[in-house]
């Protein structure tokens, strides 16, 4: 089996030959069938899952999904209920990642701590565009946020027009076409005219898009890791009942409070929106039927593998498995009681995690 090592002086021993791109000259060596040589690894989250193959396009580290994953911060807790007057619908955010609020936080906290040069390109429509061509046209691969709705190919209802989205990156162009690499094992191309509006759609993220300007590094991982450990352990041990573990706590109460404004048996009581409100918790929780990845737990699993803490990591893959339960789930008090349930696991786990980092 070929080692990491003998591959990459395989790849720039082609490269000094051809004059071939790092992606390029690695695409012929390793047989990857995309455009331009980029790999599709396929991948859970989003973010780290992008983040993994654009790091790899530039020969920077050894890292995993699962580690990148990890360096951001890895899992986080969140729940939003809400109702829209213009089509008196209901919607259920569920905050799985850390920093789930913030857009792109966590890729933000993974380039810092790797020590990783990237450029950052925030500007009005047009411009965003000219330099998405530019960048493109150099052979850089470009991490961009379209709205979901808008990119077309998840197939979403109107109602989630304008509700924003993942980042995909964007390796190439053909024509007025370009491959996109949103976790997908087979080439994906959507129109150059409908990403550009996708990506535009929400005017607050000012177009932001991502190019990673480092290459043929080895960051130090193990630093990296230990940040995001701290990370994890710290943000999950807040008080905040919105953005942290009492989240779950606050969930559960809502799931049969007659009285309060935002208890479901009040919202839904008029029995409208509740099957979609159903459905966007299911796909929320369990990443076969959502656009996301589901809760993660697994994910961080992994990490806590690969960092080399697997005593914990047992425990939040029966975490994962409660959460996939809690999907199928359809009566209130039967939710509320399923997510009091996972507030104190994950409570736990947390602790025990925090004694392991400290």
């Amino acid at each position: 089996m070929t080692s990491r090592k003998q591959l990459k002086a395989q790849v720039r021993a082609r490269m000094a030959k051809t004059g071939e791109r790092y992606t390029t000259a690695l695409g012929h060596l390793t047989g990857a069938s995309a455009v331009g040589g980029w790999t599709l690894r396929g991948g859970t989250d989003p973010d780290a899952a992008g983040l993994t193959a654009m790091l790899a396009a530039k020969d920077i580290g050894n890292l995993t999904e699962a580690l990148v994953f990890g360096i951001g911060g890895g899992i986080g807790a969140g729940y939003i209920l809400w109702e829209f007057k213009h089509d008196n619908g209901r919607h259920v955010t569920i905050g799985f990642t850390n920093s789930w609020q913030y857009v792109t936080r966590r890729t933000e906290k993974v380039l810092t701590r790797l020590g990783i040069k990237a450029e950052w390109h925030r500007s009005a429509p047009k411009a965003a565009q000219r330099w998405l061509t530019d960048r493109l046209g150099t052979g850089d691969a470009v991490m961009v946020w379209p709205d979901r709705y808008q990119i077309g190919y998840w197939d979403l209802p109107e109602a989630l027009d304008g509700h924003g989205g993942h980042p995909v990156v964007v390796y190439a162009t053909a024509g007025d076409q370009v491959y996109l690499d949103d976790r997908n094992l087979t080439p994906l191309t959507v129109a150059r005219e409908d990403l550009d509006r996708a990506v535009a759609r929400v005017g607050s993220w000012k177009n932001q898009a991502l190019v990673i300007t480092d290459e043929n590094r080895e960051p130090d991982v193990e630093r990296a890791v230990r940040e995001g450990l701290r990370d994890v352990v710290e943000h999950l041990s807040q008080k905040s009942d919105s953005f942290s573990l009492p989240a779950w706590r606050k969930w559960a109460r809502m799931m049969t409070d007659e009285k309060a404004a935002k208890g479901w048996p009040k919202v839904f009581a008029d029995g409208q929106g509740l099957d979609l409100a159903l459905q966007s918790v299911r796909e929320g929780v369990d990443g076969r039927f959502g656009v996301t990845g589901g809760n993660l737990r697994p994910l961080f699993a992994d990490f806590l593998e690969q960092a080399g803490h697997s005593g914990q990591a047992p425990r939040w893959r029966e975490i994962g498995e409660m959460w996939h339960a809690f999907g199928e789930m359809t009566e209130f008090a039967d939710m509320g009681k399923q997510l009091t349930e996972l507030h104190e696991a994950e409570t736990d786990a947390i602790a025990k995690l925090k004694a392991v980092v400290d």
